[in-house]
């Protein structure tokens, strides 16, 4: 009997890795992009959008190609769980917004959330759109 992936060495040893750039580009984006507070949440919003972008063009990549079934789970652990699942961060987008209405900027909170959702979908959209491409369907 075979054990479940997440009980697999060499699984949890691609998410790790995957998590370590998502971190560290994560981390580097942060100090490039820092902002004080009180303002647009600039760091945290460009990697949510990046990361759904990348993870809508993988999976559908992914599902558009004749992968064998275990390089396709590689390439999703690696990349969609590790990678991106470490570059974004919506509990930081929580509490940023919470910050942002503890200091008396609840419109900007507002039109923060709504824009990462709103346009999470979008990237999510455009990266399946261009995962269509890669995998070779028009």
């Amino acid at each position: 009997m075979s054990r479940p992936v997440y009980r697999q060495p060499a699984a949890l040893a691609l998410v790790a890795v995957g998590g370590m750039a998502g971190t560290t580009v994560r981390a580097l984006t942060a100090a490039a992009l820092a902002v004080p507070p009180g303002h647009w949440p600039t760091a945290t919003f460009t990697v949510n959008l990046v990361g759904a972008f990348i993870l809508g063009m993988l999976l559908e990549a992914i599902s558009s190609q004749d992968l064998l079934a275990h390089w396709a789970l590689r390439f999703r652990l690696l990349l969609g769980t590790g990678f991106c699942g470490a570059l974004t961060t919506y509990s930081t987008l929580a509490v940023e917004a919470d910050l942002l209405i503890r200091s008396q900027h609840p419109v900007l909170a507002g039109t923060y959330v709504i824009a990462s959702v709103l346009l999470g979908l979008i990237a999510t959209a455009a990266g399946i759109w261009a995962g269509n491409l890669l995998g070779g369907r028009r």
